[in-house]
């Protein structure tokens, strides 16, 4: 297991699953160097699946659904899925109309996306 953190973004490794906490802003200030962040570190951790937590998100754009479009499509080559959780209500009718889920799942928390790509 390793860990990376900074202001806006806390990432786990745990076995072939990265766990990436969004804290804070989700914007397009932001999404470039978290997208390169991400990228490097589930590359490092040698993953194949990403767990989002939106529990600590204050604020997105729609920048931020690129990102998780270009995560899932990253996973995806490796035969891997991304899974969000604490998904507020307002973040999911944004990610249901954005077409999002058509390509990554929902569960309320950690434990539950683990349970969900158990099945993979």
């Amino acid at each position: 297991m390793s860990y990376l953190s900074d202001k806006s973004l806390a990432m786990e490794a745990k076995r072939n699953v990265l766990l990436i906490r969004v804290l804070g802003d989700l914007d397009h200030h932001y999404c470039e160097s978290a997208r390169r962040r991400i990228d490097d570190y589930y590359d490092e951790c040698r993953a194949i699946h990403m767990v989002f937590d939106f529990s600590g998100l204050d604020f997105m754009d729609s920048s931020a659904i690129g990102l998780i479009f270009g995560r899932s499509k990253k996973a995806s080559l490796l035969g891997g899925r991304v899974v969000l959780t604490h998904v507020s209500p307002r973040l999911h009718k944004i990610f249901t109309m954005s077409g999002l889920y058509r390509i990554v799942q929902e569960a309320p928390d950690y434990k539950a996306a683990l349970a969900l790509l158990k099945g993979v």
